[in-house]
């Protein structure tokens, strides 16, 4: 008898076979393809795999095998190519092939929700609609015009409607009166073409020029360009190419509020049906988004690290934007790159891809270096004018104003009196880092980790930024009652505070998670201050995330001294990232740019080397010390984590795996280390970490701790992991 083999949602590394479900003929059985979902037992519940294969027997007897529940799906919604990349990715992360396959899914048919074919919305007459003459509400011309244009048509499309100038307000004024409502039609065939492109300079044009050789085939691209240097229009005149050979785009962007800015540049410069996907949707959007990339409806579609996984029938071209961004690497769960995945898509797809950054990752540069990528560079501001000077301002033994110095200050009044806009960074959010007694020094920590709760004075309340855990602000000490309470440290709160009472005429926008909420908040702050008119921004990383401000003309960084000191070997990397964007956030159009970099350290050689060179030459020496040091990308490294409850549990369980395992020549552990934040959300936190020379001998080497690991016993709530290419600090 016939086996299905499925993967099943389930920390176990392995598949599972069932017998057919008892309903299932001989016919349907080998009509089944790979990626249809299955409905089965497992264990006391019911749950949803993915059909890896039938096969015609199984290691285990026929009577021990349990019958799947039901075949939920007609034809594959995984496809054979995205099955392939979904294994790969969990063979080189080392995570369950049934947890991976997930991500190739929205969250409805996740739950085993029935797939539904999407069309476009679209409105239609009623019966009452049907029966008013021609010429009906006249003195209503928008609904007159939505009314002639549906007495023309069965059904007429949103889009279409729009491109009238009919809004979607008109319509609900005609559904109140029972005249119209709405339906979804069939996908209406679309040739998509784009509106009127710039003019490119020399150094686009080359860039434009070296992808345009290789369609149709992988290769892959670093586009290196400063702040302000163009990279979006050569992604849009690339992506113009490949809509032109009837193929669809795939766009990866870093952050959330980064979507409507990208969306409406796309939108304006595209008559395409685009496809967005993000965390930030309702699950009904997401699921409509999904089913436009897999029917090839969506010509472009454009989403964050998960959209990695999005169907693509038709795949012509992968964009990576801001490819450096640590948000692309998935930190807990199934611990995946985006980045890395991307690349490992474009080359099985046999499409081109293209990773933008005024900053890239020194992996990225690496790969240049090693002709696995091809460097093109872009040195030059699109619009002519100059990237601006970093400045340093010695606080030593400088008077301090809540957090700014003097010349800090004048510079800004200086800025305003001429009504042009400051940008102001700090990258620590809520009203202050820390709450201490003074009479007996108690200090507000979490109890779930071992981190201090950050104060945020508005909401009142203590939180924690590590597990979200927070408590009211308490009016005296818990510990001697003392009334004596007092704040240390400044987050963008306190700030924002200051500068409202220090510049009382001037617009003072705060930018942060705190303030920042919904789909739609930072395309409203962007287009607010991209009106004109002088203003203060103050906000933390959520500024440096690729958003065009163009009249900024000075850029304050009130605190890089915590980010000099960082044990993460790639702190300098990061911080000469951070700051390099925020910097080149000032004098992106007409406007002369300046940045001041207020610091304790001015002759720290970091500090030094970011206003002495730009950031393409600070990170090919970052690169020559990690060759030294045979650190990533010189060398390579993965992390055994091991979460629990119970204090030496996870070191325990550790040092035992060590023991048991032995390595290759080029590999070496070592630890067990606790993680650098020891305890979080309660739970106690260690792990190994795996070096090696040599990539494949860095797998082998995970192959035995993983199956060393999955045959040993552990205490009921500790579980343990695996992180490839790790990137937070150890």
């Amino acid at each position: 008898m016939s086996v299905l083999r499925l993967a099943i949602p389930s920390p176990l590394r392995q598949a599972f076979d069932y017998l057919p479900p008892e309903n299932c003929t001989d016919a349907q059985l080998g009509s089944l393809q790979a990626g249809i979902r299955v409905l089965v037992p497992f264990g006391s519940r019911e749950v949803i795999g993915i059909l890896l294969e039938v096969v015609p027997a199984s290691d285990i007897a026929l009577d021990k095998l349990r019958s799947a529940t039901a075949i939920l799906d007609q034809e594959a919604l995984v496809s054979s190519e995205l099955m392939q990349l979904c294994q790969w990715a969990a063979d080189y992360y080392r995570h369950p092939l049934g947890e991976v396959l997930p991500a190739a899914l929205p969250a409805s048919l996740r739950k085993g929700e029935a797939h539904k074919s999407q069309g476009e919305s679209a409105w239609r007459l009623t019966t009452e609609g049907r029966g008013l003459p021609p010429g009906a509400l006249s003195r209503a011309k928008k609904q007159a015009a939505a009314l002639a244009l549906l007495q023309a048509a069965d059904a007429v499309s949103d889009e279409a409607l729009q491109a009238r100038e009919i809004s979607r307000a008109v319509l609900r004024e005609l559904e109140k009166k029972t005249l119209v409502e709405s339906c979804t039609i069939p996908p209406v065939a679309m040739t998509p073409r784009a509106r009127d492109a710039l003019t490119l300079n020399e150094e686009q044009a080359a860039a434009l020029a070296a992808v345009d050789a290789h369609w149709g085939k992988y290769a892959s691209f670093l586009l290196e360009g400063v702040t302000g240097s163009g990279k979006t229009e050569v992604y849009l005149q690339l992506i113009d190419r490949c809509l032109q050979q009837g193929r669809q785009a795939l766009v990866l962007i870093p952050e959330i509020g980064l979507t409507p800015q990208t969306l409406n540049r796309f939108s304006e410069r595209f008559e395409a049906r685009l496809a967005v996907m993000h965390s930030g949707l309702s699950e009904g959007e997401r699921y409509r988004a999904w089913e436009m990339a897999r029917t090839g409806a969506a010509h472009i579609v454009i989403g964050t690290r998960s959209a990695v996984f999005a169907p693509l029938p038709r795949p012509g071209l992968i964009i990576v934007d801001e490819e450096h961004d640590r948000s692309f690497k998935q930190s807990d769960g199934f611990r995946y790159s985006a980045r890395d995945v991307a690349i490992v898509r474009a080359r099985t797809s046999g499409v081109p891809i293209v990773l933008g950054s005024a900053t890239p990752a020194l992996e990225s540069i690496a790969n240049t270096e090693s002709g696995r990528s091809t460097l093109l560079t872009l040195k030059q501001r699109a619009s002519g004018g100059a990237l601006p000077p970093i400045e340093t301002l010695d606080l030593r033994r400088a008077p301090l104003q809540s957090g700014f110095s003097e010349p800090l200050l004048q510079t800004i009044r200086d800025t305003l009196s001429r009504k042009q806009q400051v940008l102001l960074f700090l990258n620590r959010r809520g009203y202050a880092p820390q709450l201490q007694c003074h009479d007996c020094g108690w200090i507000a920590d979490c109890h779930h980790c071992d981190a201090r709760m950050t104060v945020h004075r508005a909401q009142r309340n203590l939180r924690c930024h590590h597990c979200n855990a927070s408590m009211r602000l308490p009016r005296t000490c818990p510990q001697c009652r003392s009334g004596a309470l007092a704040t240390s440290g400044l987050g963008t709160e306190q700030v924002a505070e200051y500068l409202r009472t220090a510049f009382p005429e001037t617009a003072v926008h705060r930018v942060d998670s705190d303030v920042v909420r919904g789909r739609q908040a930072m395309s409203d702050l962007v287009d607010s201050v991209s009106a004109g008119g002088p203003c203060i921004l103050l906000g933390t990383q959520m500024l440096a995330k690729g958003h065009h401000f163009p009249q900024v003309a000075l850029v304050g960084i009130l605190d890089t001294d915590t980010s000099l000191f960082s044990t993460d070997f790639r702190g300098e990397e990061r911080m000469a990232q951070l700051l390099t964007q925020v910097a080149g956030r000032a004098g992106r159009a007409d406007v002369p740019g300046r940045v001041l970099l207020q610091t304790h350290y001015p002759d720290h050689p970091t500090v030094q080397a970011l206003i002495t060179q730009p950031y393409a030459d600070y990170a090919r020496t970052l690169l020559a010390q990690r060759r030294e040091s045979g650190m990533p990308p010189a060398g390579f490294l993965a992390l055994i984590h091991a979460d629990t409850g119970k204090a030496g549990a996870g070191e325990q369980f550790l040092h035992h795996l060590r023991r048991q395992v032995g390595l290759p020549a080029e590999c070496a552990l070592v630890g067990p280390l606790p993680a650098p934040l020891p305890r979080r959300a309660g739970k106690f936190r260690n792990h190994l970490v795996l070096r090696s020379t040599s990539r494949p001998a860095l797998q082998h080497a995970l192959g035995e701790l993983v199956a060393q690991a999955s045959a040993m016993k552990t205490p009921g709530d500790l579980r343990w992991s695996v992180d490839v290419d790790p990137q937070d600090a150890f």
